[in-house]
């Protein structure tokens, strides 16, 4: 299996991967391949040696025809009438969107959706691993906190320095609303890139930090408005 020359995105804007064997994603691209990624995991779990792009698409609910599309950008995958090779093509798919090291992310809020998000191994999967957890609560600093209870809630004080010491280059917000926005700027400050965000805060960042947010709402809306249409 080859990879073929890196192709810039198509519409919607791009991500940049850094990597020198690959160079642009359309944001739609990436939105996608992080679909299959998702389905192409617990494939694996299950078993699995091959999967169908039409079984793929079932999943991801992207039609076949554009998933072929999509993976025949960076090379051939895939055998007519067997299907895809799961472990290939997770390999290929981690390079591409750069999930096949590990990436440290900080978690600011330690409530029920922090701690539910500190203790699941959804991220390890795809390389992401929590490595401090902060919460102005007082009555939470220094609570054990993750799968193990390896980490200890922190206070809202030295994130710079946690950045730095960490590697962080992920801030995830499980903040309230009215929090958000004083955290984001933080984090920005101590030169975090990308912010996750799980409240409602419509979050003001300046140039070059990638924001995005998880609106349960939102969600609903969307499916709300496919179903009764």
């Amino acid at each position: 299996m080859t990879l073929k020359e890196p192709y810039a995105g198509r519409s919607g804007g791009s991500l940049g991967l850094g990597d020198p064997g690959l160079d642009r994603l359309s944001l739609g691209v990436a939105a996608r391949l992080s679909r299959y990624l998702q389905v192409l995991t617990q494939a694996r779990k299950m078993g699995r040696e091959t999967i169908s792009s039409q079984e793929l698409a079932g999943y991801t609910h992207v039609n076949s025809t554009q998933i072929r599309r999509d993976l025949s950008g960076f090379g051939k995958f895939g055998k007519r009438g067997v299907g895809y090779n799961v472990d290939a093509l997770l390999t290929q798919i981690r390079r591409i969107l750069r999930t096949s090291g590990q990436h440290n992310i900080a978690l600011f809020g330690a409530g029920h959706l922090g701690r539910a998000i500190a203790g699941s191994d959804i991220f390890a999967e795809h390389g992401f691993r929590v490595v401090a957890v902060f919460d102005s609560d007082p009555g939470k600093l220094g609570e054990p906190i993750g799968s193990d209870g390896e980490l200890h809630v922190r206070p809202y004080t030295g994130i710079a320095e946690v950045v730095e010491q960490e590697g962080v280059v992920v801030g995830v917000l499980a903040v309230p609303t009215a929090a958000a926005q004083e955290v984001a700027a933080d984090l920005v400050e101590a030169g975090v890139k990308i912010l996750f965000n799980y409240s409602e805060a419509l979050l003001q960042v300046p140039p070059g930090v990638t924001v995005h947010t998880s609106s349960p709402a939102v969600d609903l809306l969307h499916a709300l408005y496919f179903y009764l249409t």
